[in-house]
């Protein structure tokens, strides 16, 4: 994709965003520029792969296939003990004429919500053993609290306000419905990770490939810059250093130069600041 069809398709998925009130986090409207000067307090965002996204699925054909969205929230499940969500939350922009191909998740499930604009129609299939499309069996569905059962290969339409539950192991597509308008959805699941959790059916990819034609309105979630190093870490560093070079302080110890560094006692740690809830 080129970098101008990026920065349009974000710019309509943020003017979308306004038109139906879902309001964005601060780090949504921070620029290139902003995003250099962003430190460790932002690892969050980066390791998480928070923010702007978007996806052509690797075909070139944006218009065709891929839409843009923004991941609001989100877990990691490589490094659980640092980051405990187990839920993800996202925003999803789709145009009259683009298709999402077709897909399960073997980790997650996820509830698909039509947040505003025209419909959405999903079409649902259950998979067989060896992953493969069941093109045969009946589908139970869920929606909004009812449970029925469709053919295989059932659009199952969504109006503003609607949802669908899609558990583990169901292939699912999805487009908008021709003449009813661009569309808003959210996605609510388990945490997200579309570097490993896709299963397409037939297979392709799932981040574009970039023309650099004009500078970017907003980066992805897979362009953020390394922290910036504050202001006095480097000196901080340094006095932890030196300060390791006097291991034999204490009490007993009259040759230590306790005039320049101190010896205070570390407390014992507190055992419930490590249990996990």
């Amino acid at each position: 994709m080129k970098r101008s069809e990026i920065n349009r398709a974000l710019r309509e998925l943020e003017a979308m965003c306004e038109k139906y009130r879902c309001y964005l986090p601060p780090f949504c409207r921070f620029t290139p520029e902003e995003w250099k000067t962003k430190a460790h307090e932002y690892d969050e965002v980066r390791e998480c792969m928070l923010g702007w996204d978007i996806t052509d699925y690797g075909l070139g054909d944006f218009d065709k296939v891929g839409f843009s969205l923004i991941t609001i929230r989100n877990g990691n499940r490589a490094m659980q003990d640092k980051y405990p969500k187990v839920y993800a939350e996202k925003l999803l922009y789709m145009k009259e004429g683009q298709y999402s191909p077709n897909h399960f998740h073997w980790y997650k499930t996820e509830d698909i919500i039509n947040r505003g604009g025209g419909n959405v129609l999903i079409r649902v299939y259950n998979s067989l053993p060896d992953e493969s499309i069941d093109k045969v069996s009946d589908v139970t569905v869920h929606c909004d609290g009812k449970a029925y059962t469709v053919p295989a290969g059932t659009q199952i339409r969504l109006p503003p306000g609607e949802s669908i539950h899609i558990p583990q192991y169901l292939y699912h597509d999805f487009t908008v419905e021709p003449g009813s308008g661009p569309v808003l959805l959210g996605e609510v699941s388990q945490c997200n990770d579309d570097n490993m959790d896709n299963r397409f059916n037939p297979p392709m990819g799932r981040f574009p490939e970039i023309e650099e034609d004009e500078p970017p309105y907003r980066l992805l979630c897979s362009e953020y810059p390394a922290a910036k190093k504050r202001k006095g870490t480097e000196k901080l560093c340094l006095m932890l250093s030196r300060s390791a070079s006097f291991s034999s302080i204490s009490p007993q110890n009259p040759r230590t130069p306790t005039a320049t560094l101190p010896w205070r006692p570390i407390p014992a740690a507190r055992p419930e600041i490590f249990s996990r809830r």
